[in-house]
């Protein structure tokens, strides 16, 4: 199989990035334009925290919060795990399924270089994957 790495892994990506003080109603709606799943929450390019569809899903409208007036800064996962620009492919995937995470920012240091979904890896990527938890439950 083919070792890929994150870099071959989110060529050609859209990011979103926003700032803490943007609406979750403003978030969405640039999500739902972009179509994406999570928006990045940036300062002076210093990676703050994670906004997903699901976070608004739960931490929004499941509580009642007003999207107009929530802020990001409010309900997202702040210093969230990410992955370098070295980290292979199948590591990414490993730590989004021990996590349950679906997406990961890709940085360096704290720079932000991009956004790794699950979405964006492959069937063989997958299937290595479910191979090694299959043998996990196994051994366990």
């Amino acid at each position: 199989m083919l070792r890929r790495i994150i870099p071959d892994v989110i060529s050609g990506q859209q990011v979103v990035y926003l700032g803490r003080q943007t609406t979750v109603r403003r978030a969405a709606k640039i999500m739902r334009k972009n179509n994406v799943g999570a928006v990045l929450i940036v300062e002076d390019e210093v990676l703050k925290g994670i906004l997903t569809v699901n976070d608004m899903t739960y931490r929004v409208i499941a509580v009642g919060l007003d999207p107009d007036k929530t802020l990001l800064g409010e309900v997202m996962t702040p210093d969230p795990d990410t992955v370098s620009f070295d980290t292979t492919a199948i590591d990414a995937l490993r730590l989004m399924q021990d996590g349950d995470y679906r997406h990961l920012p890709v940085v360096d240091g704290k720079r932000v270089l991009g956004l790794v979904s699950r979405r964006d890896f492959h069937g063989l990527e997958k299937a290595r994957l479910d191979d090694e938890t299959a043998l996990w439950e196994h051994i366990a």
